[in-house]
């Protein structure tokens, strides 16, 4: 696959789109082997490739090192958390998992309840259903969540007065991310792989609007 073709803006919804949910990359298969690039093209290339393949493992890093740097404060930590969790939700396959967990849970006490928690039908155009179709929890729009859950972190961080080292640790944590994305060769695994299957297959949804 041609990573130098892939924009940024395809490498961040197929980011969005993708399933979350598979394992992280093995720690000896994420920290096996280092090059240097040998030229800006060929940098950018494996940079995207590194993003997309060990993806999990960049999100566990980033919250590793923000809990690390928040260790002795436990409000900092809640906080970490709602973060990563509105982040989270941008995803449509976390989210769309969050939803049936949450409906299939309030539905062994309240199955009314719970049928007021299903996402809108979607319209059908011309047979078949709307490929752009939006993404619901518990019944509301998604950026409801995500505005929430981010006002909710955004106190947290001002209660622990710690806006100062959470900018530290999330410089910290993304260099450390563009760091390995950067130096990591990426093996016949990461080129041939399931992975650029489901690239192709969000790629596809993408070309079909």
């Amino acid at each position: 696959m041609d990573w130098s073709a892939v924009t940024a803006e395809d490498l961040v919804d197929a980011l969005r789109e993708v399933d979350w949910s598979t394992p992280p990359r093995p720690v000896p298969e994420f920290f096996s082997r280092f090059t240097v690039p040998r030229s800006y093209s060929k940098w950018t290339s494996r940079l995207k490739c590194n993003l997309y393949y060990y993806r999990t493992n960049y999100f566990i890093l980033i919250m590793f090192i923000l809990g690390i740097g928040f260790i002795w404060k436990p409000v900092a930590i809640l906080a970490a958390f709602m973060t990563g969790v509105s982040i989270a939700f941008l995803n449509d396959s976390f989210a769309v998992t969050f939803n049936e967990k949450v409906t299939r849970t309030v539905r062994q006490f309240s199955p009314h309840l719970a049928a007021k928690m299903r996402p809108p039908i979607t319209p059908v155009l011309r047979g078949r259903p709307s490929s752009k179709r939006s993404i619901h929890i518990c019944g509301r729009p998604r950026w409801l969540f995500v505005l929430l859950f981010s006002a909710v972190s955004c106190m947290l961080w001002l209660t622990s007065c710690s806006l100062l080292t959470v900018l530290w640790a999330l410089l910290i944590a993304l260099f450390a991310t563009l760091l390995h994305a950067s130096f990591r060769t990426p093996n016949l695994k990461a080129r041939l792989n399931t992975f650029r299957e489901e690239f192709r297959a969000v790629w596809r949804n993408y070309s079909e609007l």
